[in-house]
């Protein structure tokens, strides 16, 4: 007969079974990660997804410098590891920036000379190269901080989140010898992709050229070369930046390429309704448009204003972080535009006043964008075509208006307009009539508005939203203490063996040696055929 106490025991064995079976797969509630952002717009990412995680129970431990323009301190969402360097002239980066947008203003203009063009790309060079330098100051400046390092090893973080747009974050992951996840768009050879995935150039295009994935064979060609001027300029440029940390505090046998290739998992900041199909890796997980959210009720001086629009709606206008305003030639002919149509607009501007803004125009240093987004007056967005406002638009349904300047916002503005869902506008060959004809034809005419609502239902229908999917791999990385086997090895292979040049040299050499040995061999059976017909004769 079956006793009370053998049941408990019974009961006791099940539990720990359970228990055990749970073992490997501890949970990962209260994870330590380390992250280690990238200033500017990267940041508005970046903060959403460690608010994010700091709701979900983690533990999260910002690294940053002390001349950082938008991070400071904010023990509510992480703690702060500050890391001194010399401070950045403000002004001088604000004339850095200013330079280069007037630059593409003038090479958009197309009244520059083949000499502009060569100039203007010799200056981003230039741009590029001082933001690495910047970035290569960073992370010395932490390796030679022996006190920091201890602190950091002895945290023991289950992993480190960063944007590898610079190259100190997956350097530190490599020294801590955590698992590294990327979050990220931008690698320091450029779109993540290229490093990460196979990227067939005839249907790829690199960032930069402005193509689509329909290439004739001109665009093809631009492509390649494009693509192996780019190759050159990291090769010899950037990656040197910061190998020269690697070999000295990482050892001899390191490379900044490697060790970013080495990443767990990449969270890709885009998805396939905006990016165009292209091969991927099991490692690459699409989180575009993570940081976009319901609209909240705007404050009472917005809303007053967007109500007094009445039934023909509103206007928002951001050129985004870097850029409060344009030349006033140019910003006079928007507010000129601005102020003959019948929608009151929100402009996000700072700088001088033009002299003819209309009554219907407000001008204020900072707007809530995706508050403004996703109010149903809102007809139209202005934009420089930067990637955190293209989902906001893309999220709550509002066609577009791009008007690129610098960067990536080229390439960002065609992928939308490619989908029918927004329309390129040329800021630098515009006039207020232009830009009438234009809001005219966006915010009246049904086309870019059913192909944006298109989009925005394409986006939102989802088993998982961006932010969840985001989460649960960074937690599925710190369970496993990495994600390794999802990890292609290609990283590791020499670019001749990765390309099978070896291969082909040893397959090209056989058949050499064999066309050679049918040669020969035709030769003496020739030979040996007229000497036999010479003896018979």
């Amino acid at each position: 007969m079956d006793s009370p106490g053998w049941k408990s025991k019974l009961q006791i064995a099940y539990a720990l079974g359970i228990i055990c079976n749970m073992l490997p797969y501890p949970v990962a509630q209260g994870a330590k990660i380390l992250v280690v952002p990238v200033d500017g717009s990267h940041w508005v990412n970046m903060k959403s997804l460690a608010a994010e995680l700091k709701l979900r129970g983690h533990n999260i431990t910002m690294l940053y410098c002390s001349s950082s323009w938008y991070m400071n301190e904010n023990p509510d969402l992480y703690q702060s590891i500050v890391v001194q360097i010399q401070e950045k002239n403000d002004k001088s980066v604000q004339n850095m920036i200013e330079s280069t947008v007037e630059l593409s203003l003038k090479r958009l203009q197309n009244v520059g000379t083949l000499w502009d063009h060569i100039m203007f790309l010799n200056f981003m060079k230039d741009v590029v190269y001082i933001f690495h330098k910047s970035n290569q100051a960073f992370g010395i400046a932490i390796f030679q901080n022996k006190t920091m390092l201890r602190q950091l090893e002895s945290a023991n973080f289950d992993l480190v989140l960063t944007d590898p747009a610079f190259g100190t974050g997956p350097m530190l992951a490599h020294y801590l010898k955590v698992p590294l996840v990327h979050d990220v768009r931008w690698q320091l050879n450029g779109e993540a992709h290229f490093l990460s995935a196979p990227s067939p150039l005839s249907y790829i295009p690199i960032s930069g050229t402005h193509l689509t994935d329909n290439m004739n064979f001109l665009q093809r060609t631009g492509n390649v070369m494009y693509n192996f001027f780019q190759i050159l300029f990291v090769e010899f440029v950037v990656y040197p930046i910061y190998n020269e940390i690697c070999h000295q505090y990482l050892g001899p046998d390191t490379d900044i390429q490697t060790i970013i290739m080495g990443a767990d998992v990449l969270l890709m900041r885009v998805d396939f309704v905006f990016e165009f199909p292209r091969p991927t890796m099991p490692n690459i997980v699409y989180i575009g448009g993570f940081q976009c959210k319901p609209a909240q009720p705007l404050a009472a001086e917005f809303e007053e204003f967007v109500q007094s629009s009445g039934k023909h709606g509103l206007i928002v206008m951001s050129l985004g972080t870097f850029v409060g305003s344009l030349p006033m030639k140019f910003t006079m002919e928007i507010a000129e535009a601005f102020a003959q149509v019948p929608q009151k607009v929100i402009w996000r501007y700072d700088g001088e006043i033009p002299p003819n803004v209309g009554n219907n125009t407000l001008l204020t240093k900072w707007i809530p964008q995706n508050d403004l987004l996703g109010h149903p007056k809102t007809r139209v967005f202005i934009s420089h075509g930067g990637t955190n406002g293209i989902y906001e638009t893309i999220y709550h349904g509002v066609p577009m208006i791009g008007m690129p300047l610098i960067f990536d916002q080229f390439d960002n503005v065609v992928r939308l307009e490619s989908r029918g869902a927004a329309k390129m506008f040329n800021v630098a060959n515009m006039h207020s009539a232009d830009l009438l004809q234009a809001l005219n034809e966006v915010i009246n005419g049904t086309f870019y508005r059913d192909n944006m609502k298109k989009l925005s239902a394409l986006h939102r229908d989802q088993p998982q939203s961006p932010m969840e999917r985001a989460v649960f791999w960074i937690e599925y990385v710190a369970r496993h203490k990495g994600a390794g086997h999802l990890r292609s090895e290609s990283y590791r292979l020499p670019w001749y063996v990765y390309y099978c040049v070896d291969v082909m040299v040893l397959l090209l050499s056989m058949l050499l040696m064999a066309i050679v040995l049918v040669v020969v061999a035709l030769k003496k059976l020739c030979r040996i055929a007229c000497r036999r017909k010479q003896k018979t004769e």
